[in-house]
C-alpha cells in the first residue's frame, strides 16, 4: 500500500508521516493535516464491523493511516486497552436511532479519541526516549476525556485551558481533580479565547524547542479514532438509508464522519447540528463565512465555537480554502478569510445544518423523555432536534455525546428530577480540585508554561 503522507491546509509546509503529524498536532505555517491519501475499505468488508468488538474495528481502520509505523501487534494492543467499554446503539421509533457515545471512563465521546491517541502518542515518545507536552483547549468534555486519558503516562505533561466561566461543576472537576501529570488552566474568557491561546504558543518561537503537541481535534489524531464509531454503528443497525445527526461545535466530531465516508461508508447525507453560534448554516447557504465572535453562550456549553478549526478542513475537502490572517509575528487579525470558495452545489448536497435554540433544546429534552423515557443531555437534544426538523424520509441516528449526569441544572431544571450518575462521575464529588486561573492574556500563559517548564521539557 502506498505511504501515506500528510499535507496542510495553508498549503505552505513541507508533508509529513502519521507520527509526525500525530506528535506536532498542527502544522508550522499554522493550518491542519490532512491525509494526501484516504484509503478505501470495501463494502463487503464494513458489513463484518457488525460481527466485530469495538476495539478490533478501530484496528482494521487505524492501521491503514499508521501503516508500518507502528507495529500491528502492538496497535491491537493499543486499542484494546483504548475500548474497553460498550458503545450501544439504540432503535427508538421506525426512523430514528440514538448512538450512546457516553459510556467511556469520563461519560463523554471525546473517550473515544482521547484514549487511543494517548497511547499512541506514549508510544512514539516511549520508543523515541521523549517527554511531550500536551496542550489542549476545551470548551467542556475534551478536556476531561485528555486529562483522563493521558493520566499517569509518564512520558507525556498535559495542560488543560478552560473557559472559566462556560463549564459545569462535574466538567471542570473531570480537569482538576487528578493531578500528578494533569495542570487545569481556569481562562477568563470563551473557548475561542483558549484555542487561540493554545494555537499561539505552538507558533511562539521561545517555545520551540518544547516537544509540544496538541489533543484538541486541530490533531489528525484525534479525528481518525472518531471515524470507527460511524462504521459501527452504520454496520450494526444495517440500514442502507442511514445518515447521521452530529452535534456540532469544533466539527471534530463532524469530520470523523465525513473521513469514514471518505473512506467507503456509504452516507449520501450529514444533519451538522449547532447551537446558536450559527455560522456554519449561514455560510451553507449564503457561501459567505463569518465566524460568530464571541462565540455565543449555550447551554450545549461544548459547541459554544464561533470559528469553527475543523472547517478548514472540510473547505480544503471540498476544493476550498479556510484561514486565518496573520501578521508577521503569527498573531491572528483577522478571523476565517475564505481565500479560495469551496464546491458549495456539492457542500449543499452532502450537509444540511440546523441552529438550535436554547429553548427548542430544552423542548426536545423534555419531549423525548415523556415520548421515550429517555433522558438525553443538550448536546444531544441539538442533534436530535436537528433531526426532527431535517424530515429525512430514511432512518436518522443521533449522537449522544455525553451522559446527562454532567449537566444536572439542566435536568433538574427541565424535568424537575436528579439525573443518575454513573460510576465514572460520582465519585467526583468529594475530590479536591487544584488549578490556575489567568485572564485572556498570552503573557500570563507563558509564565505558567515556564513554571513547569521542567516537567514539559
Amino acid at each position: 500500500m502506498e505511504k501515506i503522507l500528510f499535507r496542510s491546509t495553508n498549503r505552505k509546509a513541507p508533508c509529513v508521516t502519521f507520527k509526525q503529524a500525530l506528535l506536532k498536532g498542527q502544522a508550522p505555517d499554522y493550518g491542519l493535516y490532512m491525509p494526501e491519501i484516504i484509503p478505501k475499505i470495501q463494502k463487503e468488508k464494513i458489513k463484518e464491523f457488525a460481527h466485530m468488538l469495538y476495539y478490533e474495528v478501530a484496528f482494521e481502520i487505524v492501521k491503514l493511516f499508521a501503516q508500518d509505523e507502528i507495529p500491528q501487534k502492538e496497535l491491537l494492543e493499543l486499542c484494546e486497552q483504548a475500548y474497553n467499554f460498550p458503545v450501544p446503539v439504540e432503535k427508538i421509533d421506525d426512523k430514528i436511532y440514538i448512538l450512546y457515545l457516553d459510556k467511556g471512563p469520563t461519560a463523554s465521546f471525546k473517550d473515544f479519541a482521547a484514549r487511543l491517541m494517548a497511547r499512541m502518542m506514549n508510544w512514539f515518545a516511549s520508543k523515541e526516549g521523549i517527554n511531550l507536552t500536551v496542550l489542549v483547549a476545551t470548551s467542556g468534555d475534551t478536556g476531561g476525556a485528555v486529562a483522563d486519558a493521558f493520566f499517569g503516562l509518564g512520558n507525556i505533561q498535559v495542560v488543560v485551558l478552560f473557559p472559566l466561566e462556560e463549564v459545569t461543576d462535574m466538567q471542570r472537576k473531570q480537569m482538576t481533580t487528578l493531578g500528578e501529570n494533569i495542570s487545569a488552566v481556569g481562562v477568563k474568557g470563551t473557548f475561542d479565547d483558549c484555542q487561540a491561546l493554545v494555537k499561539r504558543v505552538f507558533i511562539d518561537n521561545e517555545f520551540s524547542k518544547k516537544n509540544l503537541t496538541s489533543a484538541n481535534s486541530i490533531n489528525f489524531g484525534r479525528l481518525l479514532p472518531q471515524s470507527v464509531y460511524y462504521f459501527k454503528a452504520y454496520a450494526d443497525i444495517g440500514d442502507e438509508s442511514l445518515i447521521f445527526s452530529v452535534p456540532s461545535g469544533n466539527f471534530g466530531n463532524l469530520m470523523g464522519g465525513v473521513f469514514a465516508r471518505e473512506m467507503g461508508l456509504a452516507v449520501k447525507k450529514f444533519i451538522v447540528a449547532v447551537n446558536e453560534n450559527d455560522e456554519f448554516p449561514i455560510f451553507l447557504e449564503t457561501g459567505n463565512y463569518k465566524p460568530v465572535v464571541p462565540s455565543k453562550k449555550c447551554s450545549s456549553n461544548a459547541m459554544n465555537v464561533g470559528h469553527p478549526s475543523n472547517l478548514a478542513r472540510l473547505v480544503d475537502l471540498y476544493g476550498g480554502w479556510l484561514t486565518d490572517e496573520r501578521d508577521a509575528n503569527g498573531n491572528v487579525i483577522e478571523k476565517g478569510v475564505l481565500k479560495i470558495t469551496p464546491d458549495m452545489e456539492k457542500l449543499r448536497r452532502d450537509f444540511i445544518s440546523f441552529s438550535i435554540s436554547n429553548r427548542e433544546v430544552d423542548e426536545v429534552i423534555r419531549n423525548v423523555y415523556d415520548k421515550y423515557k429517555i433522558m438525553i443531555e443538550p448536546h444531544g437534544a441539538v442533534g436530535f432536534a436537528a433531526a426532527l426538523k431535517a424530515n429525512y424520509n430514511g432512518c436518522v441516528c443521533c449522537l449522544e455525546t455525553a451522559h446527562p449526569a454532567k449537566f444536572p441544572e439542566k435536568i433538574r431544571e427541565v424535568l424537575n428530577m436528579e439525573p443518575p450518575v454513573p460510576d465514572c462521575l460520582a465519585w467526583l464529588m468529594e475530590k479536591k480540585e487544584k488549578f490556575t486561573i489567568i485572564e485572556n492574556n498570552y503573557q500570563q500563559l507563558k509564565e505558567f508554561l515556564y513554571e513547569i517548564s521542567d516537567t514539559c521539557s
